[in-house]
């Protein structure tokens, strides 16, 4: 998938289906957009494109209200890789392009710039300062030459995929809910940190991981684990582990929140400055203070148990 740095790089991409969002978590309603986007495109022997934005707008606008990230730029454009599209375009958002009209926006950027022939939304988009919602850019759009599709909410079981909806499951530590709106495991990716060394002390190695992207709930969760090679590729072998997702109140009277992973049946390697991805799979409990570490030690050791056995009965990613 080629990576265009601006809408005004991309002009190679003439022609295009365009999918335009921020699609923040890639899930099943994003993947909608890119499905049709893809059939458009073939239809007229083009190319299928994603436009999206970074940082996301409301970081510029209202850093105060901004949402925790899903997916941090580097993911998301894996993701769309992965769903087929020929080529990202991704903007700086800034305080200069926030002054950005709508009917400047499809005149200079989709039409002039970009050379679209579709263009793809979702139906709560909206463009340009003036926030002019998806099917009232149609008469603007037409009067350039460019087709306008508006996707409806896609659902899961009765409910509507969102971002938001991910970040509430998240936030009640429901990731088997967030992964029904995925179409995938939630996961996070960051960089091993070396600790204080207790959990090795007590026989269960850790590494802890802090993320750019939202963890879910604190509590003890089943995980998935897969390790990026020197070369920057992720091992596609997963490992099997659990991990804490919290400030270690038994270690520790308080601290920044943490990913803390224990991998199962993994030879004693240092992982230290290692980049890992972990993908929740089920929750297992709560976080809580122990009264002891051998306490800690027997309740890990259930832990372990328990997850074998839910790993066992999910398929991996």
């Amino acid at each position: 998938m080629e990576v265009f740095r601006s809408i005004e790089d991309a002009g190679s991409l003439r022609g295009c289906a365009v999918a335009i969002g921020n699609f923040d978590g890639v899930h099943i309603g994003h993947r909608r957009l890119f499905e049709r986007t893809r059939a458009l495109a073939t239809a007229r022997g083009a190319k299928a494109a994603v436009l999206t934005f970074d940082p996301h707008p409301v970081r510029v606008l209202r850093p105060e209200l901004a949402p925790p990230l899903l997916t941090p730029l580097p993911r998301r454009l894996e993701l769309f890789a992965e769903c087929g599209l020929d080529a990202a375009v991704v903007q700086t958002f800034d305080r200069d392009y926030a002054r950005t009209t709508a009917e400047e926006f499809v005149s200079r950027d989709l039409a002039d710039r970009l050379g679209a022939s579709d263009v793809v939304v979702g139906y709560d988009f909206t463009a340009g300062r003036d926030r002019v919602r998806g099917r009232a850019l149609r008469p603007l759009l037409d009067g350039r030459g460019i087709t306008l599709e508006v996707v409806e909410p896609v659902t899961s079981d009765g409910l509507v995929a969102s971002s938001t909806k991910i970040r509430e499951f998240l936030l009640e530590g429901l990731v088997d809910a967030a992964a029904q709106l995925l179409a995938r495991p939630y996961d996070v990716d960051g960089v091993a940190e070396r600790g204080a060394g207790l959990g090795r002390g007590i026989g269960f190695a850790t590494a802890n991981v802090r993320s750019e992207a939202m963890l879910p709930a604190n509590g003890v969760y089943a995980v998935r684990v897969l390790l990026q090679d020197p070369g920057g590729a992720f091992d596609p072998r997963p490992l099997e582990g659990v991990c804490n997702v919290g400030t270690k109140p038994t270690v520790q009277a308080s601290g920044p929140v943490v990913a803390e992973v224990h991998l199962l049946d993994f030879a004693d390697r240092d992982l230290y400055d290692q980049r890992l991805r972990i993908a929740f799979i089920a929750r297992l409990r709560d976080e809580r203070r122990f009264p002891s570490l051998d306490a800690l030690r027997a309740q890990i050791a259930q832990d372990v148990g328990r997850a074998r056995e839910l790993l066992r009965q999910q398929s991996p990613m």
